[in-house]
């Protein structure tokens, strides 16, 4: 397949990230944002985010997951533990977490240290969740080859007959993590291709920042 996009281009003209209108720390600027973006009607999913890890492979490998909490400064969301990006991440706990809003010309990239959270933690959030979605955690032996969606249904129809006229407990298997950031950089779309690009680093327990070339 063959496909020429060099004719593909826009003009960002929105918006600029200026000095001198920078909060102290990132985190001010990141809720600034994700409040536009929530409200902005175009923008489907704010919390959606690219979740980057490296997997035993050596490849790099992301996939979109949503941000469910930011509590003392960290970043949560949930997956099964023995997914793929599970699996990486129980053997290199350094992630990236990017979140991209066309609609607003931005984007934000977090690099942090993820662990798991909790059981408890876990199992509050789990019992949050639609039956449904509590089912299908234990449903899926997520990132598993299976013969096919029938199969899978299957084991939906299993599950639903187990847990039926009861609570469905947390699986072992499932659970949630959080990312602990060392940065965060910042990106406003301009015109010319000469975009904002702000980076703030923790250095000693203290975020600095510094603007980086387009």
């Amino acid at each position: 397949m063959q496909r020429d996009l060099q004719n593909l281009r826009k003009s960002y003209e929105k918006d600029a990230l200026l000095e001198k209108n920078l909060p102290k720390t990132p985190y001010q600027l990141f809720d600034s944002w994700f409040q536009e973006a929530k409200s902005t009607i175009e923008v489907d999913e704010a919390n959606a985010m690219s979740l980057c890890t490296l997997g035993l492979d050596g490849f790099p490998k992301s996939r979109i997951v949503l941000l469910k909490e930011i509590v003392e400064g960290k970043f949560l969301f949930y997956s099964n533990y023995t997914s793929e990006k599970g699996v990486a991440m129980e053997a290199y706990d350094k992630v990236s977490l990017h979140f991209f809003w066309p609609a607003l010309e931005r984007q934000i990239i977090i690099k942090g240290n993820v662990k798991k959270v909790s059981r408890e933690k876990s199992l509050d959030y789990f019992h949050s969740r639609p039956r449904g979605s509590q089912i299908g955690a234990w449903t899926s032996n997520q990132s598993s080859a299976i013969m096919s969606r029938e199969k899978l249904e299957e084991q939906l129809h299993h599950f639903e007959e187990k847990f039926k006229d009861q609570e469905i407990p947390l699986p072992e298997f499932w659970g949630g993590y959080d990312c602990d950031p060392i940065s965060f950089e910042f990106w406003q779309g301009r015109p010319n291709r000469l975009h904002d690009r702000i980076l703030f680093e923790l250095e000693n327990d203290r975020w600095t920042f510094k603007r980086l070339q387009p």
